[in-house]
């Protein structure tokens, strides 16, 4: 039997993704689901939005590793997503640099992927892809959220928003618990206040 298809998208900003993300890697270990990785993007989701000067140099530079992405994923395939996600995202969030472009390429070099990808970062050529994959996710859960989506069969939803990210057999629990209430006609939240910030362990 094929293993059950799972979608995630993700922002490699996202500190709450790259946990999500880091879930849903222990669950592909214990439940029989293969995962497909997708882009969408906080700087697409926040144009026009009235935000405070920080993030709004921080949605300027996002552009950098979803448009890097999308034309690493244009021109070698979408099997090059996770592993340039997982070298972006490891230099963002576990060790904190803040220099987008020199992030991105550390990154192309570590996969192996030609250098001038990065020239993407500058250019608005992989922007309709881009766009087009952020918008798959919104169609599904609407636009009242952000970063990560997830998709199982006919079921989606925002998150979860979990830190730190759960192991093993915990992990598969925290899926079956997803996809059983998401899945629920007419559900649509289920949310408590943060009382910690990402732990990445």
């Amino acid at each position: 039997m094929p293993r059950q298809p799972v979608e995630m998208w993700f922002d490699p900003l996202c500190p709450w993704a790259w946990l999500t993300s880091r879930w849903l890697m222990e669950v592909e270990q214990v439940r029989d689901v293969e995962v497909t990785w997708s882009q969408m993007s906080l700087s697409v989701l926040n144009e026009g939005r009235d935000l405070d000067e920080g993030y709004l140099d921080l949605m300027a530079r996002g552009w950098t590793p979803v448009r890097v992405i999308a034309a690493a994923r244009r021109a070698h395939g979408d099997e090059v997503t996770k592993p340039l996600y997982d070298a972006i995202g490891t230099r963002i969030h576990l060790q904190e640099q803040q220099d987008f472009h020199n992030v991105v390429s550390e990154a192309l070099a570590e996969v192996g992927l030609p250098a001038e990808l990065i020239e993407a970062a500058d250019g608005e050529e992989h922007d309709e892809f881009l766009r087009e994959s952020h918008q798959r996710a919104i169609d599904l859960v609407g636009d009242d959220v952000g970063t990560p989506v997830i998709s199982v069969g006919e079921v989606a939803f925002f998150g979860p928003v979990v830190s730190p990210a759960p192991k093993g057999e915990a992990a598969g629990r925290l899926f079956d618990g997803c996809v059983l209430v998401a899945g629920t006609d007419g559900f649509f939240e289920l949310k408590r206040t943060r009382t910690r910030d990402p732990i990445f362990d």
